[in-house]
Formats: structure tokens, C-alpha cells, sequence
């Protein structure tokens, strides 16, 4: 459960557990458009810096953050190698002279077998499988046999195509960093309260937003709900001897039904005992509802706002003289 961030909630008591909800939200979509207008990887460097200091001043827990990484690490990786393959302008930094062939493939497979034999003893599994990347590459690099040689390939980084990987790979991870941060700080009340503000103005053309944003909210509550449910479900089956990991394809289907069916089961009961609850309190769809906390903005949140803002004509500035 502790690599499932969206829905999580991390107590604490810094400056961004006191900000309106409603700032937060607001403050997250501008933030994420400012990482779109950024131009450059010298811009991307700067506001990654800038936003790490930032992340470090709220205490929450940035190995958080890195652990909710690693369904995520395949994609970074593959993108980084994709923008240094195909970008091919500016200078030559470098070429590596490669090799694939026979007793280099034997290598890499039983490199692969240990990995998957040896990473359930792992505690930082996001670094060892970084690790495991290195030594794929430095053994299609380094390993050369002429005989069996199947072929002789160069890969050439060119620092336009590095420049452009880390201005992905920047991207990403921020964006990342930014939708956790309000996670990890905000109830998903408060969260469900900070949308209903948001969009506010639908409600002139007959769209109701508070169902809406109820929706959106609860969602992200039981997300991390149903993961450790799952969880719970996944080891009393491997404790009758059910094997996630093992077995030919038709056992996994077999063992994937026997996984969503009970899923669904507690999925539909947790409903039913949700909406119970809600009609115990007086909850009515469409109804005019108040609040118990009623939310105001305060001198921090105008100053994160001054300070998004003036980061924003920035970006926007800096579009233009680039």
C-alpha cells in the first residue's frame, strides 16, 4: 500500500496542511501548465530545483514520492532511451560500439533470471532494477565475441537527444511530484471540496458539480482502499498454495478470475455500505448542502498564488524571447 499515492493521506502540520483546499487544487493545475510552457531544459533544471526546495519546506516524505515511482519506472526509462535513439541533431557526444549475438543473448537472459529470482530480497527494488538496466548495457557494450556475432551496431548520443531525454524525464517526475504533494496534504474531503469551488460555474448550464466532485473524490479515497484489500485477498491465496508470480498462462488467467472476482464482490458491498452511511447522515443527490468547516482563503494562500502567477508570466516571457 505504501506505493499507491493517489487517495493517500499523510498527516502533518507544515505551512501546506494549513492552505485552503481550494488553493491547492487551483495552484496544482497552474503548476502543471507552467511545466508545459517551460521551453528549455535549462528552465526545466531551474524549476526542478526550485520545486524540490519547495517539497523539502512541507515535510512530507519524499521516499513517498519515489516508492509511488515505480509503476512509472518503465516509462521513464523507455522514453529516456527513445528521445536519445531518434533524436539525432546537434553534436556527437559519444558512440557506443555494440554487439548482439549468441553469447551475448545467453548473458542477458540469465541476468534477466537473476533478477527476477533475486529481487524479492531487495528492499530498494526501483535501484537494483536501474541497476539491472546498467549491466543489460554495459554487457551489449563491453561483451563481444566474434564468434555467433549476429551484428555490430553503433548507438550515437547526441546532446540535442540527451538535452531532450532529460527535459522528458524532468517533466514527467515533476508532474509526478506535484499531483502527490496535494494528495499526500489534503483529505479527500477537502479535496472533494476544493473541485465543487472549482467548477462552480457549470452549475449555470445544469451540471452538478457536487455529485460530480463527490465522485472524483471518493474515487481517489478507495483507490488505496481496494489496493490493500487486494492485497489481503492475494495472500490468503498464497497461503493455499495460489503462485501470482509462477505457472503457464492459462493458470494466471485462473488465478487473475479468482483475484477480481472477490474484488468485485467487496467493491459492490463497500458501495452499498457507503451509501448507507451517507443516507444515515442526510446525504441527498442534488440537494443544497452546507458545510461544516467553512473554507477561506488566508495571507499564505494569496502569497502561493502571487508567486504561481509570477512564475507563470514567466514561463509565458520566456516562450516568447526563446
Amino acid at each position: 500500500m505504501n506505493n499507491i499515492m493517489i487517495g493517500q493521506y499523510v498527516y502533518g502540520n507544515s505551512w501546506i496542511y494549513k492552505m485552503d483546499p481550494r488553493a491547492k487544487v487551483l495552484l496544482t493545475i497552474l503548476l502543471i501548465v507552467i511545466i508545459f510552457l517551460i521551453p528549455n531544459l535549462y528552465g526545466m533544471l531551474i524549476a526542478f530545483l526550485v520545486f524540490l526546495l519547495i517539497f523539502l519546506s512541507t515535510r512530507v516524505s519524499i521516499l513517498r514520492v519515489i516508492r509511488g515511482l515505480k509503476p512509472l519506472l518503465f516509462l521513464l526509462i523507455f522514453t529516456f532511451i527513445l528521445q536519445l535513439i531518434y533524436n539525432t541533431e546537434g553534436e556527437l557526444l559519444y558512440t557506443f560500439h555494440m554487439q548482439i549475438g549468441l553469447f551475448n543473448l545467453l548473458i542477458l537472459i540469465g541476468v534477466l533470471i537473476f533478477y527476477f529470482l533475486t529481487k524479492k530480497f531487495i528492499k530498494l527494488k526501483i535501484l537494483y532494477t536501474l541497476l539491472i538496466f546498467a549491466a543489460e548495457f554495459l554487457i551489449l557494450w563491453f561483451v563481444k565475441f566474434d564468434l555467433l556475432c549476429w551484428a555490430n551496431f553503433d548507438f550515437n548520443v547526441y546532446d540535442s537527444g540527451l538535452m531532450n531525454a532529460s527535459f522528458v524525464f524532468l517533466r514527467i517526475i515533476m508532474m509526478i511530484g506535484i499531483t502527490s504533494l496535494l494528495t499526500l496534504s489534503t483529505m479527500s474531503m477537502d479535496i472533494n471540496n476544493g473541485l465543487e469551488w472549482l467548477l462552480a460555474p457549470l452549475k449555470l448550464i445544469k451540471i452538478p458539480v457536487s455529485v460530480f466532485s463527490m465522485t472524483i473524490a471518493l474515487t481517489l479515497r478507495f483507490i488505496p482502499t481496494l489496493y490493500e484489500e487486494s492485497k489481503k485477498i492475494m495472500n490468503a491465496q498464497a497461503s493455499r498454495g495460489v503462485d501470482f508470480q509462477e505457472g503457464k498462462l492459462k493458470d494466471k488467467v485462473t488465478q487473475i478470475i479468482s483475484l477480481l472476482i472477490p474484488m468485485f464482490v467487496i467493491s459492490f458491498r463497500r458501495a452499498e455500505d457507503l451509501s448507507n452511511a451517507m443516507e444515515a447522515r442526510g446525504y441527498i443527490i442534488g440537494a443544497k448542502r452546507t458545510k461544516l468547516d467553512e473554507l477561506k482563503f488566508r495571507w499564505r494562500d494569496y502569497i502561493a498564488f502571487v508567486v504561481c502567477l509570477a512564475c507563470l508570466g514567466l514561463a509565458i516571457w520566456s516562450n516568447f524571447i526563446g
